[in-house]
């Protein structure tokens, strides 16, 4: 399934993975690959098999759990067992475990312990979880004081950060403004969850004007 040029392409993507150890093998072709496998009983041993080696074993690894639909249990274990060996955003945000919509109240439990963890992408994972399954009919106000009481400096838990307020934006309007209004994000945060706010066309565009008007200088 190589594809050297495409290789190329994921290394300029993801600096902090190794150019020797990423394949070059394309998300669709490797995510028909995850449903070839989803039967097969060789599946449970390879996601025994932590860590591996490459990029695209890492997102097979996520593709296979995003997968089991039956036991949100065994996902939960599964997700907290690969967790600690993610050490990408790609990575990262591959897993997104469809079975986490059936379940929220389960889920949410979680959710704070990927919140408090010391790991880069676990952290992220939890704030990507929140802004995949939680800002709709399972929103809470209290998810945006969660999310901001977040203090890691680190540039992509600052991203998946604002990356959450802008869709918190889109789909939550009233909730979220006043969190812009009264400035209480750190700076960089704050403008770059309005830049990317404004750059969505589900807000209209009076709102982005005012959006605009809220970027600290």
């Amino acid at each position: 399934m190589q594809d050297l040029q495409y290789r190329n392409f994921v290394s300029k993507l993801t600096p902090t993975v190794s150019t020797d150890n990423i394949i070059g093998v394309r998300t669709p072709q490797l995510r028909t690959y995850a449903k070839e496998l989803h039967n097969n009983p060789i599946k449970h041993t390879f996601l025994k098999q932590l860590p591996h080696k490459f990029y695209e074993e890492n997102n097979l690894h996520g593709m296979l759990i995003q997968n089991i639909s039956t036991d949100i249990n065994e996902v939960i274990q599964y997700v907290n067992d690969f967790l600690p060996y993610i050490d990408n955003w790609a990575t990262c945000d591959t897993l997104s475990p469809k079975i986490f919509k059936k379940h929220p109240s389960i889920v949410r439990k979680n959710i704070t312990e990927w919140l408090n963890s010391s790991h880069v992408y676990t952290i992220r994972f939890g704030i990507v979880t929140l802004l995949q399954f939680f800002l709709d009919e399972h929103f809470l106000q209290s998810d945006l004081s969660l999310v901001g009481q977040i203090n890691f400096d680190e540039y992509y838990v600052n991203m998946a950060i604002a990356w959450y307020y802008s869709y918190a934006l889109i789909k939550q309007y009233p909730s979220t403004l006043p969190l812009f209004e009264s400035q209480q994000l750190n700076k960089w945060i704050h403008n770059k969850s309005i830049q990317k706010a404004v750059e969505s066309y589900r807000i209209p565009t009076e709102r982005k004007d005012y959006l605009r008007q809220l970027r600290i200088r």
